[in-house]
């Protein structure tokens, strides 16, 4: 209940200081009080990734990777016997079930498997699947201590060499949606040896400079961050389940969850399969560490990408500076094409347009062609294949003779 009572004070925050314009905002949920969501969809929002998978008749696996600092990671794959792997990777709060939960008309990980793709679905450290330690225990606060930095350092590279060596491939291609851009530009930053082992990356609503973002919950967190830490998880942000008895419990309820869902990612009613709603929820939060919330607050106040603040004295400490170290992305040597949109309320075009300036090999820039697409339509968006995977397909065949466009138009 204390989830509750503090996103209803966030909604009369915003109303209040004219943030939050209720009336463009709502979105009116016409059912009955008594009405439940239709049957195979409350089934997809309470199975795992691999029972969505084999469900629509696809191969599934379960892979377990352990990192260099004792997380163990849990990989899903699609397998395409000898194919050239794909690595999809999530964003903040989110899994490996981003890719595959909208059924094989929309989601990536199908798309590339039938293209002849071998996909792998990573999970960082901290949500549903990735909750396990060699030693440290997810009830206690020692296992939360990390941002997306350990991430990219640590997560990325563990789960991309063990996708090589299990497939006796040089290189694959890489794919993330909002955190997984941030991390993929840690690793390639800090570890940039990790450069040589990818074809092409290619960013979903990429994250790194957040200075201009929309979305007005940001402005909320950092003045209440005390009482918000204390209410949506000291250490442990959001675990899987938290939101989802929320998202159908009532008509007024769930309008007031999509409100916020809107006024979190952008608002685009054109995109929205409202009939998925339950799954969304169930899936979507699977939990994070409270400090890779933090740390993209930290760079919303700094106008920098930089790793985590610790404060001027442990910053001393650890970077030898008062200040913590920017992240070099001219280090950042793979070919990378980023995709944004106007209305995504987590990453602005003018900061995305910023950090093309700032790789080391950006090669493709691509503004969605719809003025309403959101943060989350790249990965759930109704007409995602059409107005994204499309030209997605098109930028990876100046890298590979694999693959084709044929067909990924489908109306849905």
């Amino acid at each position: 209940m204390r989830v509750i009572s503090f996103l209803y004070c966030v909604q009369i925050i915003l109303i209040s200081e004219r943030i939050l314009d209720i009336n463009a905002s709502s979105l009116v949920v016409k059912r009955s009080p008594n009405q439940k969501p239709p049957s195979d969809v409350l089934e997809i929002a309470k199975s795992t990734t691999p029972e969505i998978i084999k469900r629509y008749g696809y191969p599934a696996e379960t892979h377990h990777v352990t990192t260099k600092d004792g997380y163990i990671l849990t990989v899903h794959r699609m397998k395409r016997e000898g194919g050239q792997p794909f690595f999809l990777q999530h964003g903040l709060l989110d899994s490996s079930a981003t890719y595959i939960l909208m059924g094989p008309k929309i989601g990536l990980g199908y798309l590339l498997w039938d293209l002849g793709y071998d996909v792998w679905l990573g999970n960082a450290r901290g949500n549903r699947y990735s909750k396990k330690h060699k030693s440290l225990n997810p009830k206690e606060k020692d296992f939360w201590q990390f941002s997306w930095h350990e991430i990219g350092i640590y997560d990325l590279p563990a789960m991309i060499d063990y996708i090589l060596n299990a497939t006796e491939y040089q290189k694959l291609f890489y794919a993330g949606h909002s955190q997984g851009t941030t991390s993929f530009f840690v690793m390639c930053s800090r570890r940039p040896e990790f450069n040589k082992k990818i074809i092409l990356m290619q960013a979903l609503a990429p994250v790194a400079f957040m200075t201009h973002i929309k979305t007005p919950y940001a402005r909320i967190f950092n003045r209440f961050r005390e009482n918000a830490l204390r209410t949506i998880g000291e250490f442990e942000m959001l675990p899987q389940g938290k939101m989802a008895s929320m998202c159908v419990s009532s008509e007024n309820l769930e309008n007031v969850m999509i409100n916020m869902f809107f006024n979190m990612v952008g608002k685009n009613e054109k995109e929205f399969n409202r009939t998925m709603w339950p799954a969304m929820c169930y899936h979507l939060p699977a939990g994070a560490a409270t400090n890779q919330v933090v740390h993209y607050s930290q760079l919303i106040q700094s106008g920098r990408f930089c790793e985590y603040d610790y404060g001027p004295q442990i910053n001393e400490e650890r970077y030898g500076t008062k200040i913590p170290p920017k992240y070099d992305l001219s280090k950042v040597t793979a070919p990378v094409a980023l995709y944004y949109s106007e209305n995504d309320y987590l990453t602005a075009p003018v900061d995305v347009e910023y950090l093309y300036t700032q790789l080391g090999n950006p090669v493709e820039k691509y503004f969605v062609p719809m003025p309403e697409f959101n943060h989350m339509d790249f990965v759930w968006g109704i007409h995602v294949r059409k107005l994204v995977y499309e030209r997605f397909l098109q930028v990876m065949q100046n890298y590979t003779n694999k693959g084709s466009v044929e067909n990924v138009t489908e109306e849905v």
